[in-house]
Parts: structure tokens; C-alpha cells; sequence
């Protein structure tokens, strides 16, 4: 098949890579010029495992290309990808400006029928609104919600193998069945993947199971504050837990909340989509509400330990990326702990194996804050050492090393990776989240 992905960022370019993958013949469209350029010379703006091999290999052999005219790439496709951005608006809404804007590109510059596939995350009633924008073009746009449910540092994969893929279809359009079908065919090659419903049911699926995830781990992260108040461990208490067959361990892990592009925004959407239509969604509300205070545990132990005052204490940060695997630093607790340590007067030095790039961005200017190259150069001289993401060269460092270079053998693990490696014997001061440090 021709498919036009429009919006080539995270969802974008691993859906046009990975269509291309099986065959298709896929053009990225996206008015950023100098995003196409840097793609055109094999540059991707985004760091995802996997998938920058994946776009080299399909653009050499002409299956995927890019453009920076949106208006171009349409005419002629049989599919179009709407993977724009819906951020969040001050009152937790998302925005669907950008949407509408394909839509009604779409409408006037295609050239034969299309199916229009809402790739972005849009709240309830999206499908309705887009079908009345495109009514009025010369050729039939049928619309289909399809949301994505990539995880990032694992989304080629689970766009090759995926659990489920959700297809929001307007009752009776069977055109549209059979192309989505047609499409995802082979990655359900093992079983049928493919779960129909309307759309309006297709658009709250994405916002339920992201907030049920994030409830989850809110949820553990109150059970570890009440784990450090009674004394009892919180590994053991999801063992425990994680072991009934109906709830299983999956997002059951305590730290320092979540964050990224996802979980945040779209636990506030369901919110205001309740709220729209008279609903309190309660549960969601105080998923949100946990989270917030929970990314201030690293500080507070910080402030607790270091004498409610970090003025002039230099605080090593380990990990700044949301979660391993990624460069995304969006909503990341890394970024609540440096805020708040620099806001104390404190200094920061702060490492990640991939995101310093986004972190020297976001920070460019920022006095008593340096990103440095070297994950024990951060802990020189540091009187604490905080654990934020858990990247795997992190999980068995070099721990007498650690204890030369830092001013303070202060660990405060907020991810409860090092909390049975025994580092009270090894001469360090050891704070996990709820759990008993040995």
C-alpha cells in the first residue's frame, strides 16, 4: 500500500519506519523543514532502539521517504497516519489545533479516496469532529481511529509484535475494515490482533489503559510510604501481591512516579473528558494528585537527611531520560529533583546515557548545573548520589569507586535497584523508596 504519515516525531517516524518494514511504500510528512532535512541525511530527532537502523535500511531501498509538504505527500496514497501532537492545555484538554489542520489539508489536497487514521492520542468524539471537517472534499475520507500503544524503548517491537491494535470504525464502513485489516495483516500473522469497536469506544480505550497503568503505580507508591512508617518492605509486599494470578507484578514498582509524554497527559484528559460530560473520575484524579507528591520523595529524603538545607550541597543525579531506553526527559522526576535542589540553592552534576543532549537544552544557562559525560565525574565531590532512571549500566557500578570520589557516602536509590546489594556494609548511607536497605 501508499501511506502518507503526517507528523514525524516519536509515533510518526516508528510507524512509517515499521510500515515500511513490511513492504509499504511510506512518505513522513512534516512541516518542519530542517526535521526532514536532518532525516533526509539519515539524522532522526528522537533516540529509539532499533529504529534508526530500521529508517536507514527502507529509506536506501526507496520504500520510506520524507517531505517537508505535507499538501504533496497526500495525493495519491491509499492510507494517511495523522501522528501530530495533541499537548496538553491549561485546563488538562488536549489540543487538537494540529489535528484539525491535517484534516483539513487532507480534504482539500487529496486526490482519491483515503482511509484517514487518527494515529495521535485524541480525546473521546475526535473521529466525529474530523468526519465533519472532511465532509465536504471531493473524494470519500473515511475515518478510523487507530491509537497507539507504543512504549517507548520498546515500540518497534511492539509495533511488530503488538498485544492488541485498536481499530475504531464508523458502523457499516466496511471499506475501511478491510483496509485497516489488510494493513496490520502482517503482524497478526500468529493470531487475529485487531480488537473493532466504534471510535468513541477506540479513543477511551488509549486514555483508560494509560490511567489504569499510572494508578497502579501510584497506587505502590503510596503503599511504600506506608512501608517506611510500619517497617515493612515494599519488594516483598508486591512479591506478594504480584503473585495472585488477577493482579500480577507489572507496574507494581515503587519510586519516584511516573512521567513522559504519556501517563500525564492522558491521566489529565480523562479527567477533563469526564468532567466534559459531567463524570468525576476519582480515581484518576488522585492517581494524578499522588504523582505530583510523589516526585518530590527524592527531595524530601534529600532535605531530611542533608539537614533541610541543600545550599551549597552538591547533588550527583544519575539518570535524567522519564525511563531507561529513551532520550525523552519530558515529565521525568530527574527533572522535579534538579528544580527543586537547584531552587534549594544546591549544585547539580547529572548523567544519563542518552538524554544529555535534551538535558544540555533544557538547561542551557542554568547556573550550579553541569551534564557531564562520566556517570562517576557527576558523583566527584558529591554529598549525595541520587539513582532517578534505572539504566542498566547503572545497576552494578563500581561501588569502593563511588566511596573514594564522593564527599558523603549518601545513596538515596529511587528505584530500589541496589537495596539488597548490602552497600551499609560497604560503608554508605542507603535510602530506597519503602524498602529495607541492607
Amino acid at each position: 500500500m501508499k501511506i502518507c504519515v503526517v507528523g514525524s516525531g516519536y509515533v510518526g517516524l516508528v510507524t512509517g519506519g515499521c510500515f515500511s518494514e513490511i513492504g509499504n511504500h511510506v512518505v513522513c510528512a512534516d512541516l518542519a523543514k530542517d526535521k526532514i532535512d536532518n532525516l533526509n541525511q539519515g539524522i532522526l530527532p528522537i533516540y529509539e532502539p532499533g529504529l534508526e537502523e530500521m529508517v536507514k535500511r527502507n529509506a536506501e531501498k526507496k520504500r520510506l521517504t520524507f517531505s517537508a509538504n505535507p499538501s504533496e505527500a497526500v495525493k495519491g496514497v491509499d492510507v494517511i497516519f495523522v501522528a501530530v501532537g495533541t499537548p496538553s492545555r491549561s485546563d488538562g484538554g488536549a489540543h487538537l489545533g494540529y489535528v484539525d489542520d491535517v484534516a483539513q489539508m487532507v480534504a482539500e489536497n487529496i486526490t482519491k479516496d483515503v482511509v484517514l487514521v487518527l494515529k495521535s492520542t485524541v480525546p473521546v468524539k475526535t473521529n466525529s469532529r474530523i468526519r465533519n471537517i472532511v465532509k465536504d472534499s471531493k473524494f470519500k475520507v473515511h475515518v478510523v481511529s487507530n491509537p497507539e500503544f507504543l512504549k517507548e524503548g520498546e515500540a518497534v517491537a511492539d509495533f511488530m509484535r503488538p498485544d492488541r491494535i485498536v481499530v475504531g470504525i464508523v458502523d457499516g464502513d466496511q471499506y475501511a475494515q478491510d483496509v485497516m485489516q489488510r494493513l496490520y495483516h502482517p503482524v497478526s500473522l500468529n493470531h487475529e490482533k485487531i480488537v473493532l469497536m466504534n471510535p468513541e469506544s477506540a479513543e477511551l480505550t488509549k486514555y483508560v489503559a494509560n490511567t489504569m497503568l499510572a494508578m497502579r503505580i501510584s497506587f505502590m507508591n503510596e503503599v511504600s510510604t506506608l512501608c517506611e512508617k510500619v517497617g515493612a518492605d515494599v519488594h516483598s509486599v508486591r512479591h506478594g501481591v504480584g503473585s495472585d494470578a488477577r493482579i500480577g507484578t507489572r507496574f507494581l514498582y515503587a519510586g519516584p512516579g511516573y512521567g513522559g509524554s504519556c501517563f500525564p497527559k492522558d491521566v489529565t484528559a480523562l479527567v477533563h473528558t469526564g468532567r466534559d460530560n459531567d463524570v468525576e473520575i476519582e480515581l484518576a484524579v488522585a492517581t494524578d494528585r499522588v504523582n505530583q507528591r510523589q516526585k518530590g520523595v527524592l527531595v524530601r529524603k534529600l532535605r531530611k537527611k542533608l539537614g533541610g538545607d541543600l545550599r551549597g550541597k552538591k547533588i550527583a543525579v544519575w539518570g535524567i531520560a522519564f525511563k531507561p531506553k529513551t532520550d525523552d526527559i519530558r515529565e521525568s522526576p530527574a527533572l522535579t529533583l534538579i528544580d527543586a535542589v537547584l531552587a534549594d540553592g544546591g549544585i547539580i552534576a547529572a548523567h544519563d546515557p542518552i538524554a544529555v543532549d535534551n538535558a544540555r537544552n533544557l538547561y542551557n544557562g542554568k547556573s550550579n548545573i553541569s551534564i557531564v559525560d562520566d556517570e562517576y565525574d557527576a558523583a566527584k565531590d558529591a554529598d549525595a548520589l541520587v539513582l532517578v532512571t534505572e539504566w542498566r549500566p547503572y545497576q552494578s557500578p563500581d561501588f569502593e569507586k563511588l566511596k573514594e570520589v564522593m564527599k558523603q557516602p549518601y545513596i538515596v536509590d529511587g528505584r530500589n535497584i541496589w537495596s539488597t546489594y548490602h552497600l551499609k556494609q560497604l560503608g554508605f548511607d542507603y535510602e530506597g523508596i519503602g524498602v529495607i536497605g541492607k
